[in-house]
């Protein structure tokens, strides 16, 4: 048995085999370390740059209760932690000489890290996002759907989902990936809403399905085509097709700034589960940069 405390590695097998359970356990909670690490199983360790990954999982009596990855050039996401657990999380990256550009977590997990990363390095924490967290209940179609129909994408759509991907990134304040292949896009699978004579005029996206969950990710009407109730509809589409393909856990992030939004997915059965962070590191009034991967 191993002994009690944070085991860390760059081997994504030895992580899977004492991790892999605990993250399955709580498919929704940890969708994105779920997404993520299957990305890599599947695509190889450059699926989000070259470097190695850094993975860990805190041990206690033999059983898993916490766990992290730092993808390369990246920062650190993390499963709920305690304030003593992130405490001593912080002491032992930091006496390895890692620099963390950012934290992504639950909102009581990234700001106690955050604190103890600051006190073991001085670095200076900034919160620079807030992200809630849902997970579909009883899924309700909107009522009157708009005209048309939600028709699966397929290659001869590539160059607008790249488009309306750009267009996304950019109304979200998200820097986009150098190309198609590297962005966190390439391996989601997209639905259009589409108008009775066949134009797109919505999209939506979904993850590959892992231990029963799958991510709505990206959702995106052009502005100027909003306010018509498609996005409402795509995402319903979406939703209904994870569902019947037999997702027990279907689940989307939104901006809680964003009214509209967070009030759309209410509607059509989304239920909040927890609120999330990321704050960004600097260190002499210089900040590390980085986004959170997804």
């Amino acid at each position: 048995m191993r002994p009690d405390g944070w085991q860390l590695t760059e081997d994504l097998d030895d992580f899977l085999a004492g991790a892999g359970d605990f993250l399955r356990s709580r498919p929704a909670l940890h969708n994105t370390p779920l997404t993520t690490i299957e990305r890599l199983r599947t695509c190889g360790a450059d699926a989000y740059g070259a470097g190695a990954t850094v993975f860990g999982r805190l041990e206690r009596a033999g059983e898993v209760r916490a766990a992290f990855y730092r993808l390369p050039s990246r920062g650190l996401t993390l499963t709920p932690l305690t304030a003593g657990q992130a405490d001593t999380l912080a002491a032992r990256l930091a006496a390895l000489g890692h620099s963390l550009p950012y934290v992504s977590a639950d909102h009581g997990t990234a700001t106690a890290f955050a604190g103890a990363w600051q006190r073991r390095t001085g670095a200076v924490p900034t919160l620079s996002k807030r992200i809630r967290l849902y997970r579909l209940g009883a899924l309700t179609p909107p009522q009157p759907l708009p005209e048309g129909r939600g028709r699966v994408a397929g290659e001869r759509d590539h160059e607008q989902l790249v488009r309306w991907c750009s267009e996304f990134c950019a109304a979200v304040g998200e820097v986009p990936a150098g190309s198609w292949a590297g962005s966190r896009f390439a391996d989601r699978h997209f639905t259009f809403w589409e108008t009775p004579d066949g134009t797109p005029v919505s999209m939506a996206a979904v993850t590959s399905m892992v231990a029963g969950m799958v991510r709505v990710d990206p959702v995106h009407t052009p502005a100027h085509l909003r306010g018509r109730g498609y996005a409402g509809a795509v995402t319903a589409e979406v939703s209904r097709a994870a569902l019947a393909a037999g997702a027990t856990d279907v689940v989307l992030y939104a901006d809680p700034a964003n009214a509209t939004s967070n009030a759309l997915y209410q509607r059509i059965g989304y239920v909040p589960v927890t609120e999330c962070s990321v704050y960004d590191f600097s260190t002499g009034g210089r900040s590390a940069g980085g986004r959170p991967p997804a």
